[in-house]
């Protein structure tokens, strides 16, 4: 077991299992955030009884608050664990280097030689919704206060454009982290093949850039119902 945690291949099965767990998380924060840009095209943007502001209500159902810790504890060991692989490759070749497993089908894009720099940047994404969504709706029902107006923190947030601009910046970075990190991922579990590696690298950038545009729209969106 012990192993596991210390030989190169373990800390890589760490980062891609945690990678692929923090995939998951995305698609479905995602998936209810674009409920508000539904409920814009339905008229029922700020309404308790908009698809939304459900969404938000099953956030805070408890199974899922206690995935919370859950989901923080996957953030920092993904986060330790690039560091840890990223200085070993330092130490042992004296560069950087991509901390994926090496493989018939190597790339050279731009991503993968900068997974860690992307991940520092993708780390203002996180503080970014933790100052200004986490801590006003879940943090505040934890602690027994008024939760905020899930509709009124994503107007308060988005209607300033520099706020807009700086989140599709964040996300355009955690696009080239997922392009590369999503496939590398599965390459490290086993998925190790021409022919799935091929389509992997497709399928990653199809949903990094689902992820993007999603996030994004959401964004745009909330600052439209702003200036309305």
């Amino acid at each position: 077991m012990a192993n596991i945690f210390t030989s190169s291949i373990g800390k890589k099965l760490i980062m891609s299992i945690s990678g692929l767990f923090l995939i998951i998380f995305l698609l479905l924060h995602m998936t209810i955030n674009l409920f508000s840009v539904i409920d814009s095209i339905n008229g029922t943007f700020g309404s308790p009884d908009g698809l939304f502001a459900a969404g938000c209500e099953f956030m805070s159902l408890p199974i899922v608050t206690v995935m919370v810790p859950v989901l923080a504890f996957g953030f920092i060991i993904h986060i330790i664990y690039a560091l840890i692989l990223t200085f070993s490759n330092l130490k042992a070749r004296g560069g950087y280097n991509r901390y994926a497993v090496a493989s018939k089908a190597k790339t050279d894009s731009w991503a993968s030689k900068n997974m860690i720099v992307l991940g520092i940047i993708v780390l203002g994404i996180l503080a970014f919704h933790l100052t200004h969504f986490w801590a006003d709706m879940q943090l505040q029902e934890w602690t027994g206060n008024h939760a905020e107006n899930p509709y009124d923190l994503l107007t308060a947030t988005f209607g300033h454009w520099y706020n807009v601009v700086i989140y599709i910046i964040w996300f355009g970075a955690l696009w080239f982290h997922l392009t590369h990190g999503f496939w590398s991922a599965f390459q490290t579990i086993g998925w190790d093949n021409r022919i799935w590696l091929g389509r992997l690298k497709v399928i990653a950038y199809v949903f990094a850039t689902i992820i993007f545009l999603g996030f994004a729209i959401v964004a745009v969106n909330s600052c439209l119902e702003a200036c309305c």
